[in-house]
């Protein structure tokens, strides 16, 4: 009796607990509502934002002076948004997409007019100017128990030697600092700063915040001009949005009914954690300020998977225990205690991951990268702590008997090695193949992949229409007709009848044509409608960044599973297999021709996250195995065991995340499906890997290779 009381108040506190976080998500707390689902800023493709073009006061600049510019301010309005998206757009201006504001003017307040910035001695001569700026960022620092609002102020090495000989020269004395020709800020020179990096004092953390954001936008290399501002609506559409949104609520409902067939009353357990995990991602999404988009939702889809995969594996054990003939107490004791290293090493090297595209990467990575994260450590509580709270006060409700909870019958052990050079065959065909495709593409259609307006850029056209503007959907099938090609790309206006439409470049007899097009069908004035070349948004440093932080993240998490499985061959044969799963994605891109852009990135991350993830599982598998071999097993029998106990996870696991995927790919818009194909293939491979490559490829290193020769 005393149990079921228990039982009872762990179970109601649970409950309580998702009930105040649903509210929260429905209302919100405060009178800004943090919290609430309904104000989660959503990215342009979802929601929309604010559209700010610029201009160069200099009338021909240099290629690169416009590259250097567009990057800079790509870090700007990153403080906004890690969504924002900055593009050239003609030869002389920037264009910048801010998702999830919609006040143009207080944003542009806020960004402020783009002049030239300079730091001034007493004597007038200048000390350093907007090209030995590295950052400026608003922040607060303790003193004495006293909160101070500083500037923080970060320069290059040029600047720092040239500001280091400055500010040893005036101790005591003040360095202006002027704005496009006005003195806004003249701090005293404490100390002789010589390792580049400054902070300067300010009364309030408004000022702070406003003198930074100035520096900010000063050390461009290029003085801008705002030309045009305006708020547009979600380039997908409300039907993509309200679309995916019952399809998300079909697969999560789908995944629970999966886990309580499966896994009777700990299935039960894991979706009322699931539940929990869901309100709690809602929430944290808003009281963060994360601005969600297509990519960040591939994000929180590999943490969802990751979620359940946490669960997948404690059940699993539980009911390799219960088959030993403990206890249903002690199975779930010991259930959690043996899942416990694998769920944690599988978490971590993921988060590792997140953490270096966090800092690393710019745009589409940034945004993935918080997603997941905040995924992944929800992710972890809710599996080891809250399913465990809920699964023991059931089990004090009554269900202490073997039938709630499944017992594992005999494992078959399939001869995996046996088969390495038919796994081998397999992937070298697909991989193979998928580099055929490139060249076949690139003969075809001038690039190893379908690139998309992100990648290669194209024109803008914004067109006003005399009455109401036809929907995303229509305006796409009829520009796409217009010029042979289904990737089109559509804006509203926000407040005027009016949408901007982005396409691949445009010749100019095309131009002609869509004109002509829009004044003879939709009675459009002509001199209203404009036209304008812009480049990729995402720029070569973007991509860049992108690589880097990949390579950075791959050595970072070598050198983790090196640590943690105190053998190197364990870590070469988990980066093999991530490339081998890249590589058949990469394949499914080059053969479908998808279309290659912003998800892109996102699509390939994922797959890194929930392929490492995959095999970290086999690879705990095998260690705890080899820990407790005798000497007459064999370091074959070992692998196939493993590989054989695991198989059911990675079944199960890899057809719960393909459902929640599956039901958008089946539901969705067009871009969404493109977004989904590669992602479900993916997964596909993922669990191909993670059962016949990893394993295999492991014993492989470890029997064959390296073996010194005997006499």
């Amino acid at each position: 009796m005393k149990d079921k009381k228990k039982g009872v108040l762990h179970l109601l506190i649970i409950l309580l607990a998702i009930a105040a976080l649903s509210v929260v998500t429905l209302v919100g707390l405060g009178k800004e509502h943090k919290g609430s689902a309904k104000n989660i800023r959503l990215g342009l493709d979802l929601a929309g934002g604010v559209s700010i073009t610029y201009e160069t006061v200099k009338e021909n600049p240099t290629k690169t002076e416009m590259e250097d510019t567009r990057y800079k301010m790509q870090k700007r309005v990153e403080n906004y948004s890690t969504e924002a998206m900055v593009y050239q757009e003609g030869s002389n201006r920037v264009n910048i997409d801010i998702p999830g504001v919609q006040d143009a003017n207080k944003v542009l307040e806020e960004l402020g007019k783009a002049g030239a910035i300079s730091f001034v001695d007493p004597e007038g001569n200048e000390v350093i100017n907007g090209t030995h700026i590295k950052t400026a960022q608003e922040g607060t620092t303790q003193e004495n128990g006293i909160t101070k609002y500083v500037v923080n102020l970060t320069l290059n090495t040029k600047g720092a030697k040239l500001f280091g000989e400055a500010t040893a020269k005036y101790i005591g004395q003040s360095i202006s600092i002027v704005y496009d020709g006005k003195v806004i800020s003249a701090p005293t020179v404490q100390v002789a700063i010589t390792n580049g990096e400054a902070q300067i004092s300010q009364s309030t953390y408004e000022e702070a915040r406003n003198l930074a954001s100035t520096i900010r936008i000063g050390a461009l290399p290029l003085e801008l001009k705002e030309v045009r501002s305006n708020v547009v609506g979600a380039n997908l559409g409300a039907e993509a949005f309200d679309t995916s949104l019952i399809a998300a609520i079909i697969g999560f409902i789908i995944v629970i009914l999966f886990m309580i067939i499966m896994y009777r009353i700990p299935g039960v357990a894991a979706s009322i954690a699931l539940c929990l995990y869901v309100v709690a991602v809602l929430v944290v999404l808003n009281g963060a300020n994360v601005t969600l988009t297509l990519p960040g939702i591939a994000g929180i889809i590999l943490s969802i998977g990751m979620a359940v995969d946490a669960n997948v594996i404690i059940f699993t054990r539980i009911k390799e225990e219960l088959a030993t003939g403990k206890t249903v107490r002690s199975a779930i004791n010991i259930g959690f205690h043996k899942a416990l290293s694998a769920i944690i090493d599988g978490n971590v090297t993921t988060l590792i991951a997140a953490a270096v595209l966090w800092f690393k990467g710019s745009g589409t990575v940034k945004g993935f990268a918080q997603t997941l994260a905040i995924g992944i450590v929800i992710s972890m509580f809710t599996a080891l702590t809250v399913t465990r709270f809920v699964l023991t006060a059931l089990y004090n409700l009554g269900f202490d008997k073997e039938k709630y909870y499944g017992v594992q019958k005999e494992v078959k052990v399939f001869a995996f090695t046996k088969n390495i050079k038919k796994f081998v065959a397999i992937s070298g065909v697909l991989i193979v193949f998928g580099f055929a495709m490139l060249g076949v593409n690139k003969a075809s259609i001038g690039n190893i992949l379908n690139y998309g307006l992100d990648f290669k850029g194209g024109t803008s056209t914004q067109v006003t229409f005399p009455e109401s503007v036809p929907a995303n959907t229509e305006l796409e099938e009829f520009v796409g007709n217009l010029i042979g090609e289904a990737e089109v790309g559509v804006s509203p206006v926000v407040g005027e009848n009016a949408v901007v439409i982005k396409t691949r470049e445009l010749t100019l007899d095309e131009r002609k044509s869509v004109t002509a097009a829009f004044v003879e069908t939709y009675k459009a004035d002509e001199s209203t409608i404009t036209m304008e070349s812009i480049s990729a948004t995402v720029s070569g440093e973007m991509k860049t960044d992108a690589v880097v932080s990949v390579i950075i993240a791959t050595i970072c998490m070598l050198i983790y599973i090196w640590f943690r499985f105190k053998d190197i061959k364990f870590a070469s044969s988990a980066i093999i297999a991530l490339i081998h799963d890249v590589l058949v994605v990469l394949m499914v891109y080059a053969v479908s021709r998808i279309s290659v852009g912003n998800t892109f990135i996102a699509c390939m991350l994922t797959i890194v996250g929930y392929s490492i993830n995959a095999t970290i599982v086999i690879f705990d598998r095998i260690r705890e195995n080899k820990a407790s071999m005798k000497k007459a097993d064999d370091i074959e029998d070992i692998v196939n065991q493993s590989i054989s106990q695991t198989i059911s996870r990675s079944i199960n696991t890899s057809l719960t995340t393909f459902i929640m995927v599956f039901v958008l790919f089946v539901l969705g818009v067009d871009s969404v499906r493109e977004f989904t194909l590669p992602l479900m293939a993916g997964i596909v491979c993922g669990a191909y890997s993670s059962i016949c490559v990893t394993g295999t490829l492991w014993y492989v290193m470890k029997t064959k290779l390296g073996k010194k020769k005997t006499a």
